[in-house]
């Protein structure tokens, strides 16, 4: 049986992590609870350029993560908002311009068009893929 979170002030203060084996549809929940978040923070106007982040980074994880399982950190910033999506398959990733008929491929470069700066840190037992947007 499924029971509410209950969410108290102080969970909401500064940051949010959480484990997900994630789906096609897990793009909708993450964005649910990130926009939950900049709503408390007063960062509403960074809603539609950090979902749309948000959602790219986690289809990466449905499409090349065997098991589909990641970790995902949202962080309330001195200078805005941080999330990072980490996952166990190592190697890095990048930004670049797919072929014009290409039918995939544009996720990061929409990361980085809508961000103020993303990354990759590469960890021993994986990877975290990381963006931040300036309030």
């Amino acid at each position: 049986m499924n029971e509410p979170t209950d969410l108290h002030p102080a969970a909401l203060e500064a940051s949010y992590r959480m484990g997900f084996t994630v789906g096609e549809h897990s793009a909708r929940h993450m964005r649910t609870i990130l926009r939950m978040f900049l709503t408390r923070w007063g960062l509403d106007h960074l809603g539609d350029p950090a979902t749309l982040a948000l959602t790219e980074l986690v289809a990466n994880v449905v499409r090349h993560v065997p098991g589909r399982h990641c970790a995902v950190l949202i962080l309330r910033e001195p200078y805005g908002l941080r999330v990072e999506v980490a996952d166990r398959v190592p190697g890095a990733l990048h930004a670049k311009a797919p072929e014009a008929t290409a039918e995939s491929g544009r996720g990061l470069v929409l990361v980085e068009g809508v961000t103020d700066r993303w990354g990759v840190e590469e960890r021993r037992d994986g990877k975290t893929v990381w963006f931040e947007c300036d309030g």
